[in-house]
């Protein structure tokens, strides 16, 4: 599987990690808001005055108690689409400062490692290793490359043919309201369609699969 390698300014990525042990990393409802959290918050270095209010609030009403303007000013990283499954995660970001990405995933699997590990009475290592990255060289690439990232959720017998229900990927701000305003910047994506149904079309008849002309350098 390709690991990391040299990441530049103004590229596109597929960033995609999974449990140390291949066992699950959310194990109720609370986790998974956790994690959403984290990709959504920390593509900025925008400290946390009080990180567990912060996250207790999203928790309840699915969006930040404190201003966003800061996080997307002095973002690191730009979040394109993502998708969390039971136990790995996918994402395609766009680094927008050096060393973002890593800086990024860092943050994010550090903040989720601790939270989990204080939850759960555990230690050690969450994650396999740091995360692997696939550089997304053209535009078809990155179109498909959305695809696969949004059909996922079919690998879960409930969400099967259900993936635009689906909460934790954002398929569901492609083809509805988006819900993490400029949080999520789907527009070089879904500027290409003429209209949210056409997308879905798209996701839903693509057929994508994991291979090394989609997902591989």
């Amino acid at each position: 599987m390709p690991r990391r390698k040299n990441i530049s300014i103004g590229e596109y990525y597929h960033i995609y990690n999974r449990e140390n042990s291949k066992q699950n990393l959310f194990l109720d409802e609370r986790d998974w808001i956790r994690f959403l959290f984290l990709i959504l918050y920390l593509q900025s270095p925008t400290p946390f005055y009080n990180m567990g209010r912060a996250v207790s609030y999203f928790v309840r009403h699915r969006r930040f108690n404190t201003p966003i303007e800061d996080v997307i000013k002095n973002r690191y990283v730009e979040l394109i689409n993502f998708c969390l499954m039971p136990n790995h995660f996918h994402i395609t970001v766009c680094e927008t400062k050096e060393g973002g990405i890593s800086k990024y995933l860092q943050r994010i699997q550090i903040a989720y490692t601790k939270y989990f590990n204080t939850k759960n009475k555990k230690s050690g290592h969450l994650f396999q290793g740091s995360f692997r990255s696939v550089h997304i060289k053209d535009n078809e690439q990155l179109l498909h490359l959305s695809a696969y990232i949004h059909r996922n959720p079919r690998e879960i017998i409930k969400w099967k043919d259900k993936e635009n229900l689906y909460p934790w990927s954002s398929y569901t701000d492609y083809i509805n309201e988006n819900r993490w305003g400029d949080l999520l910047k789907h527009q070089i994506i879904t500027e290409q369609f003429s209209s949210p149904k056409e997308y879905q079309d798209f996701v839903e008849t693509s057929g994508t699969k994991l291979t090394k002309l989609l997902l591989e350098d």
